[in-house]
């Protein structure tokens, strides 16, 4: 190795850091993985993981009353704060605990501490035990992004998403402050867990870059399961009182809340990582610029997943770490491409999203025609409850390539990932209209819907 002590040293135990260590390593190469914190990063111990799970215990006091229109008298249900937070830690653990067995297994070396760079081949961790040093043929660096906070009076009285999985006391009174995913999604999560949720945003309305007809949709349908969603509309400041937060808005209106929640937008987590000194080139916000190979301008350093602010998706980013370590120590064919990426938003109800938003298909596309339908689903014809589905497909006129699908409703994630893969193969609104349906299912929709809205 040519006096080098790795072949790769990874900065970041996160998703993509623990993909590209453990793929890097099974290819023979001597890989060295340093993190600070719990491994797996942002999305198993404060996102997607603990997310999800709460969700899904926040859906329950929905199904409770939804039962009753199905023969069910389900006794009054009492919600223990402390015993989801016990069991929430007891899984992100042991997943903790796989993570690092898959690292040890595949031949990573683990090391415990704060990396900085020291030289374009150089790391410097410092660890429980002092200061250790390696150099390095190739440094990753993925140390994901976390939540920005902005200066203003009383910005010491709020919490970021990170600290909402284990708050103490559970807030009676949340106020959100952001219109983004995180917020939107917390806003359903704790309104379904009993809370009463004021989400403010100070913009036209929530989900910016979403389709409009989505995040209008949306907007409807979170407020008629209890949220005081309120738009445009700002926080002046906030102040601590006896036994609650006190919010001034820029209106003047205050409101009495037992938790702030600013999810206002994450950054690049590049603080403290000596970027500067070994001259890594970054944005104006913080992110560190990389190829399409994912090389920063050090030949040496590369960066992927969040720290580089391209698409902030746990997925993205082991898609990226394959490419990567593909380029790095395989035969280099392996390409990322950031079309067609299938999300979620986990809110009540859910987001399924692929490919373009109706605006963005009129700009690239020009001709598009658009399918839209919006209907009760079955269960709800004798749960009783008000929520109701979107549907939507946006076609490119020219081509009849389905070059848009969009939902919210339930289960609109695990419905997209499957168009997803159909409109990756191309699809068309023809072959579409071809499939059969499975009936009854709200999937069906997209298969069945044959008048266009517009054009």
């Amino acid at each position: 190795m040519s006096g080098f002590d790795c072949d790769l040293f990874v900065v970041g135990g996160g998703s993509g850091g623990v993909r590209a260590a453990r793929m890097a390593a099974q290819r023979g190469v001597r890989v060295v993985l340093a993190e600070a914190a719990a491994l797996g990063g942002t999305c198993v111990n404060v996102g997607c993981i603990p997310k999800k799970l709460y969700s899904y215990a926040a859906h329950y006091g929905q199904d409770f009353a939804d039962a009753a229109g199905f023969g069910w008298d389900v006794p009054a249900p009492a919600f223990d704060w402390q015993r989801l937070k016990n069991n929430r830690a007891r899984e992100i653990a042991r997943l903790n605990g796989i993570y690092e067995n898959l690292l040890r297994g595949s031949g990573v070396e683990i090391v415990r501490g704060w990396a900085m760079l020291r030289g374009p081949d150089e790391v410097v961790v410092e660890t429980a035990e002092g200061e250790r040093r390696w150099r390095a043929r190739h440094i990753l660096i993925a140390t994901g992004g976390t939540p920005s906070v902005p200066h203003f009076p009383g910005r010491e009285h709020v919490v970021t998403s990170d600290s909402m999985f284990d708050l103490d006391p559970f807030p009676a009174r949340l106020v959100i402050v952001g219109g983004g995913y995180i917020a939107c999604e917390f806003a359903s999560i704790f309104r379904g867990l009993g809370s009463e949720v004021t989400q403010l945003y100070r913009g036209e309305q929530v989900l910016r870059g979403f389709d409009e007809d989505v995040r209008n949709f949306l907007a409807q349908e979170v407020r008629k399961h209890g949220v005081d969603l309120r738009l445009r509309s700002d926080v002046a400041h906030v102040k601590r009182a006896a036994r609650e937060l006190r919010v001034t808005l820029q209106d003047g209106e205050v409101l009495a809340a037992d938790t702030v929640l600013y999810a206002t937008g994450r950054i690049p987590n590049v603080a403290g990582l000596g970027l500067d000194q070994v001259r890594v080139r970054v944005s104006p916000h913080g992110a560190i610029e990389v190829d399409d190979r994912f090389q920063t301008s050090v030949p040496s350093i590369h960066a992927l997943g969040d720290v580089t602010a391209r698409l902030q998706l746990t997925p993205v980013a082991l898609a990226e770490a394959m490419v990567l370590v593909d380029h790095l120590f395989g035969d280099g064919r392996r390409n990322m491409s950031y079309e067609l990426v299938p999300t979620a938003v986990f809110t009540h109800p859910n987001i399924g999203t692929v490919g373009l938003t109706e605006a963005q298909a009129r700009e690239r596309h020009g001709a598009v025609r658009i399918f839209r339908s919006e209907f009760r689903a079955l269960k709800h014809t004798l749960s009783g409850n008000t929520e109701r589905t979107l549907m939507k497909l946006v076609v490119d006129a020219a081509s009849d390539r389905v070059v848009g699908l969009h939902m919210v409703g339930a289960d609109a994630g695990e419905i997209v990932q499957g168009f997803a893969v159909a409109m990756k193969a191309g699809a068309t609104k023809a072959q579409f209209d071809s499939t059969i349906g499975i009936h009854p299912t709200m999937a069906e929709e997209f298969v069945t819907m044959r008048e266009p809205l517009s054009s």
